[in-house]
């Protein structure tokens, strides 16, 4: 493989999704149920500090970090329960951010036919809340099969961003797909087999810090829209932060490492600063397919 400084990147031909922050206005929708409920028990805002640490993440990761830093006099079981109470009040009024309808239009359009899929850490509960009211707008978009939501049970425990599962669930949805639709084109086995959709080639959507690094350890590139306040916390540290290099998934090679194997880590050699790999925008307005080989009509 060539140096990623002269890495000559092949047409992407799968896009991948991220949803919270990404697609809908949720993240904000999450900050005022947290803050709501902190107020209760005089504890502040929340900070992006605390809250770049909870995003992507599972349930479970999320409220441990969380409640090491609020230290709320509530159970997890109670603290969970008020949340939920907010969440159903506020989730069915999501709106989609810019320039996501326009951006999925013209992939839907495209000759060169990418393909695309979801994957969010949200759970099955939790996206319905938020996605029921968006189906014909927003979701009409991703196929149900290529759906991936966080408690799917072929996303083994403990296994969420920033590890790279979901996202290698979602290329294996992907290339399911693909095959089934050269099958009924009457493409042979070999011919499948030999133009399957690798990592490199697919295009991961994240504004989240741990949900880039599950992209660039699935090997896959990235682009990351960050949150104005997230963008700040991370300010100067934007190579890392592509590289998926700032730490959030070292408990995921020292596992590796424990466990006696001797291939290469996650993605450990596409992941450098300034590989060429990833790029930083505002938003998805007009977003430059060219850069990536897709054509655009």
């Amino acid at each position: 493989m060539a140096h990623a400084e002269t890495f000559e990147f092949p047409p992407i031909r799968a896009c991948i999704f991220d949803m919270d922050g990404l697609l809908i206005d949720s993240e904000d929708i999450y900050t005022k149920v947290t803050d709501e409920i902190l107020a209760r028990y005089n504890k502040g805002r929340l900070p992006w500090s605390i809250k770049a640490q909870l995003q992507g993440r599972p349930t479970q990761q999320a409220y441990d970090l969380f409640q090491s830093w609020a230290n709320l006099p509530l159970s997890q079981e109670d603290y969970l329960r008020e949340v939920r109470l907010l969440q159903e009040a506020y989730f069915p009024t999501t709106q989609v951010l810019p320039g996501v309808i326009s951006l999925l239009n013209t992939l839907r359009t495209s000759p060169s036919k990418p393909y695309i899929a979801l994957a969010t850490s949200s759970n099955s509960f939790s996206y319905n809340l938020k996605t029921k009211h968006l189906q014909e707008t927003l979701f009409s978009y991703f196929a149900e099969e290529m759906i991936i939501k966080g408690d799917d049970p072929r996303i083994k425990s403990g296994r969420g961003k920033p590890a790279p599962d979901i996202y290698l669930l979602a290329l294996d949805r992907i290339n399911a797909r693909r095959e089934k639709d050269m099958l009924e084109k009457g493409a042979s086995k070999d011919q499948i087999l030999a133009t399957k959709i690798l990592p490199m080639e697919c295009l991961v959507f994240e504004d989240s810090v741990p949900g880039v690094e599950a992209g660039r350890r699935a090997g896959m590139r990235c682009v990351w829209i960050p949150h104005d306040g997230l963008r700040e916390q991370y300010n100067g540290q934007e190579g890392e932060v592509l590289a998926g290099l700032t730490g959030e998934g070292k408990y995921l090679d020292e596992e590796h490492e424990s466990s006696g194997r001797t291939d290469v880590k996650e993605g450990v050699v596409l992941r450098k600063v300034d590989d060429g790999w990833g790029e930083t925008r505002g938003s998805l307005e007009g977003f430059d397919f060219d850069r990536y080989g897709i054509r655009a009509l």
